[in-house]
This record gives structure tokens, sequence and C-alpha cells, in this order.
């Protein structure tokens, strides 16, 4: 069972989420709290498994709340954030604090989708609370022991037995990766963030990412990514094109198409397939990929429910491609990579903090 604390200024808001959350027999919201610090004493007295915050509160906001909560009482905290510019950037410097997720919600009226969200918020709390207590990095994550590099076919094999998980990438041969896909959803943005600072300072290899998240938080979250690592990123559009030292991420609530025409690779935003579970689907930019460029591309699936991106992971891997997933340990939610690697399509399994590295070898 896993116990919950509800907070929010809002009375319809504290009940709306906690009729939502006890519709799931799995889940029991053992207290509310009006405001921040409200919230510090109750979780202080009730020991929830997780908290859901409000981030605009009166007496204690969000994010001094969130800042005491990791602090004293660490454990996952989900935002409850609104779906305007200025929430998607609180929201960010939330997901940098600690927190593991956000639930969007309508500020026009307040009023969260329950059909659409319900059953997907209460998985989303299962799968969160799971991981257990958490802190936000101080330092960069210690990276896994890497595996020994695997041995050339018909080589001889000295040495100790290779661990179970793939070690550092050996992609296809040198200069033939010439662009970078990754995909990601819950956990995603500061593990991208991550990823993004540990690339090297001369990368310029093209690179679009696909992070599930609503359409007003992507363009504030490309500044994000911009701000973190060497290339120019920015919310992609229709007839963007795959440039040297350029980086793209999809806009939420549509899907971003990668296509070749004479000029080169150019980007296309599309609501097609409408009946994909998720807009922007990692699997419809990975499918594309592969059809305009081939195997000259690495794909990396990073933390996430679900296993959006196995599929086109798949097709990828049938061109040639290299690829990579990250590893469980690292993960807020080891779903995605957990699909990816379970269906045999990962060259390497990583910690968050080398696959950056990772990234600029291989295009190397």
């Amino acid at each position: 069972m896993v116990r919950v604390l509800v907070v929010d200024d809002s009375a319809f808001m504290r009940k709306a989420l906690t009729k939502m959350l006890q519709s799931d027999a799995r889940i029991r919201v053992v207290g509310t709290a009006r405001d921040g610090l409200d919230a510090l004493d109750k979780i202080e007295k009730l020991d929830p498994d997780l908290v859901t915050l409000d981030v605009e509160m009166p007496r204690m906001s969000g994010l001094e709340a969130l800042e005491q909560i990791m602090a004293r009482f660490p454990r996952p905290v989900v935002m409850v954030s609104s779906l305007t510019e200025e929430g998607a950037e609180v929201t960010l410097r939330a997901l940098d604090m600690g927190a593991v997720d956000f639930i969007p919600k309508k500020i026009d009226t307040s009023v969260l989708d329950v059909v659409r969200i319900e059953a997907a918020l209460c998985d989303k709390v299962c799968a969160l609370a799971r991981k257990g207590p958490l802190r936000p990095p101080r330092k960069p994550l210690a990276a896994d022991r890497p595996a020994r590099p695997v041995p050339d076919r018909g080589g001889p094999e000295t040495g100790e037995r290779r661990p179970p998980q793939p070690g550092p990438p050996r992609p296809r041969p040198a200069g033939r990766v010439r662009y970078v896909a990754i995909g990601a959803s819950t956990g995603g943005p500061p593990a991208l963030q991550r990823v993004f600072s540990n690339l090297p300072a001369d990368f310029s290899t093209p690179l679009v990412v696909v992070q599930h998240m609503p359409k007003s938080f992507t363009g504030a979250f490309a500044r994000r990514l911009s701000r973190a690592g060497p290339l120019e990123v920015k919310e992609a559009e229709t007839g963007d094109r795959l440039e040297p030292g350029r980086g793209f991420v999809a806009p939420g609530g549509a899907h971003m198409v990668v296509d070749r025409d004479a000029g080169g690779l150019v980007l296309r935003i599309t609501d097609e397939p409408t009946d994909s579970l998720y807009r922007p689907s990692v699997d419809v930019t990975f499918r594309s990929l592969a059809d305009a460029v081939g195997g000259d591309v690495l794909a990396v699936v990073l933390t996430g429910m679900g296993a959006d991106g196995r599929e086109g992971m798949r097709v990828l891997k049938g061109r040639g491609a290299p690829s990579i997933a990250q590893n469980e340990r690292t993960c807020v939610v080891y779903g995605m990579p957990k699909a990816v690697v379970e269906a045999g399509l990962a060259d390497a399994v990583l910690p968050i903090d080398a696959i950056g590295k990772a990234v600029g070898e291989a295009v190397r």
C-alpha cells in the first residue's frame, strides 16, 4: 500500500486528487495539507511514502517546502503544476531540486481532467513510491564499474567473466554515427540535463530529444538543455534542419518526424499517427530516423514509464544503429530502458553520468 500526502492550497484540488488516488486499491491518502508549513508538519507526523506538492501556496511555496523536504524528510515528491510557461520554469527548477515528476493542472478552471489522467496518475504514483527516499544529486552519481569490452567475434576471451549487462558502447565503424536521438519520460528532464552537461565541449553532432511533457513545457526545457551543454537547442518546428551544432526537443502534444529532402534532413511536426499512446512518441521519431538515415544514428533511451522507444529501437537496430539504455540504479522509473534491455536491443547499459561521455565517444 502506497501512503500519500496531498498538499494544495485549494480545497477542491485536495479533494479531487484524493478521490483520484484512492480510486486505486494500491494507494491510501493518509492526509492532506493546505500549504508548505502544514506539509512539513504532516510529513513528520504521518511519514508518507510520497507527497504531491502544489507549486503556488501561501505562507510557504512549493519550492520552499520541497527544499525542506529534501533536506529533512527525503522521499519522492510529485509537483502539481500549472500549464503555463512560468509554471514550466518553476516545475523544471523543482525537478532540479529533487522532485521526481509533476502533474499538470489547468489553471483556467483549477480542474484536473480526471478521465484522462486518473489511471496514469495512480500507476505513476505507485511506480515512483517504489523508488524510495530520494535526495537531489549534489555531485555526479558514481558510475557503475564498466563491463569489459566484448571480444571480437572469433577471438579468444581472457580475464574475468563478462557481467550480464553490456559495457561501454562499441558503435559501428568510427565516423558512422552522424546523428543522435534520445527518448525519455518520467525522470527525464534532470537526466537529460546531466547527459547534455557531460557531452564534450566540442560536441556538434545534430541531436533530437523526445521527452514526454506538455506543450507549454517543451520550449522552456529546450532552453535549459541549451544552457546545460554545447549544442544550441530549441523546441522543434516544421522546417528545422538537422545541422551540426543544433539540437531539437519535440514539442509536447505532437510527433517529431525526420524527413530527407534535397537539402538534407528536415523536421516535420505532425499529429500523425493519431492512435499513438504518447504524443510526442519516441517510437515515431526513431522509426523516421531509420527511414531517413538508416543506421547512422546513435539511439539512447533514458528513464521513463512504459515501453515507448522499444519498437522504434528495434527498427533502428535492424538498420545497424548502435544503442544505449540507462541502467536501473540511476533511473527514476526503470520502464522504457528495461523494455529495450529485455528485448535485447541495448548495446550498452550505463549509469546516467556515463551516458554523455559515451555519446561523445560514439560520434568521434
